[in-house]
């Protein structure tokens, strides 16, 4: 049931955590073109964790895309993002001290103590990712619910977005010949045998 589920913050905060610390590691391991490059990389030390699946997580929480509480979702999941990435930048930056730069930094008055990173936070489109990782990509809407991937020798294969096809097959009205349609029409806005609730969400 989408509307008993919760965002598990627990995970969230180990990932976040994980997270910036391999993003600061990759500072420097990373092999840079130029000298040049490398110096203002490590000077600063930007990192940018970002996140994917945002409108899957919508759809297994039961909320449309398009509505007002997708937005506090929004909100709520970056500002925790940001909130544990700082954390773990400055837990990060008491064992291996801060940015080269924080003292020339908007920071470098802040009761928040030292970071290890002058940013952290990117909303990055994560297109090859998403597709590797089997989810949306970055913030962005469904491509699509169900369409049409054409391979090799010129073969049609229907794909269907597998949570559309779990609810569709939960609610009654799966059928190959509807995920055809859909993927011809591009829309489910208009096919009478989905209900209205599924076709807001």
């Amino acid at each position: 049931n989408p509307h008993t589920r919760e965002i598990d913050w627990e995970k969230l905060t180990r990932t976040v955590k994980l997270a910036v610390h391999f993003l600061d590691n990759v500072i420097d391991m990373n092999k840079y073109p130029l000298k040049k490059i490398a110096f203002i990389t490590k000077a600063n030390r930007k990192i940018g964790l970002g996140i994917m699946g945002f409108a899957d997580m919508l759809i297994k929480l039961g909320i449309p895309y398009n509505s007002d509480e997708a937005v506090l979702t929004a909100e709520r999941v970056m500002q925790f993002v940001l909130k544990k990435g700082r954390e773990q930048s400055r837990a990060l930056a008491r064992k291996r001290g801060a940015f080269p730069n924080f003292e020339k930094s908007v920071y470098k008055n802040g009761k928040e103590g030292v970071l290890r990173n002058a940013t952290l936070t990117t909303i990055a489109p994560t297109g090859s990712l998403s597709i590797i990782a089997g989810c949306s990509s970055g913030i962005e809407p469904l491509f699509a619910i169900s369409y049409v991937r054409k391979i090799l020798d010129n073969t049609r294969m229907v794909e269907v977005h597998p949570y559309f096809k779990e609810i569709a097959i939960e609610s009654g009205f799966f059928s190959p010949e509807l995920m055809k349609m859909i993927a011809d029409k591009g829309s489910i806005q208009e096919i009478e045998e989905i209900p209205s609730d599924i076709k807001k969400l």
